[in-house]
């Protein structure tokens, strides 16, 4: 049941900071002028690529923020912080307003040889969101195996479901529109709200400040 309960909480919390839907709108109009076997192999070296980070950031970020002297209850409550921040841009945002990316940064990636790296692999999929939300959810297990496996496990999950959607993504763009990808993107800002939330309860019930 920890291993269930953890891994459902970290698949809606990396979808809601990685944002699969997202990625794999712009990733369309990235690659909109390559050949379908140059986006499929972009599409799987970005994924591997933010596979790596994420995976290092959730599994051995704590120890290295413990070796900077930083709490476990600081990293809750800043990670809830950050996460909150994220869920209420994705829930008020306009239509088109949510990207990762600033437009210095886009302009870069539509003149750039090769997008696998920058932008797609960071910052869109292993962005400062994501890696916090790796930290948290990696800190919450408290070294429990069954707990760290869910974490992992959602991960995999979201960054398994990023690949797909990113080597269809030419035709999921045009088949979802922008009135789903708005559903969907609020939705999951709601449920990454309240994770978010549990997030800085915890964290500051941990440094004394709540019964």
């Amino acid at each position: 049941m920890d291993f269930l309960n953890h891994a459902l909480t970290s698949f809606t919390t990396f979808f809601a900071t990685i944002g699969p839907v997202e990625a794999a709108v712009l990733y369309a109009g990235f690659t909109a002028g390559l050949a379908a076997n140059d986006r499929r192999r972009l599409a799987i070296r970005a994924v591997f690529i933010a596979s790596l980070i994420l995976l290092v950031f959730t599994l051995f970020g704590r120890p290295l923020l413990a070796q900077l002297g930083v709490s476990l209850a600081a990293l809750k409550t800043a990670g809830g912080a950050i996460l909150g921040l994220i869920a209420i841009d994705m829930i008020f945002s306009s239509p088109g307003a949510r990207s990762k990316l600033t437009p210095k940064e886009g302009e870069e990636a539509l003149n750039k040889d090769d997008i696998a790296i920058f932008p797609m692999a960071t910052p869109l999929l292993a962005g400062p969101g994501a890696m916090s939300a790796g930290i948290v959810l990696a800190a919450r297990a408290h070294g429990e195996f069954a707990q760290v496996a869910g974490v992992v496990a959602g991960l995999a999950a979201v960054l398994g479901l990023t690949l797909v959607l990113l080597l269809v993504a030419p035709a999921m763009a045009q088949f979802l529109g922008v009135t789903a990808q708005r559903v969907l993107m609020r939705v999951f800002g709601v449920l990454l709200a309240a994770i978010a939330v549990q997030s800085l309860f915890d964290g500051l019930k941990d440094a004394g400040f709540a019964g």
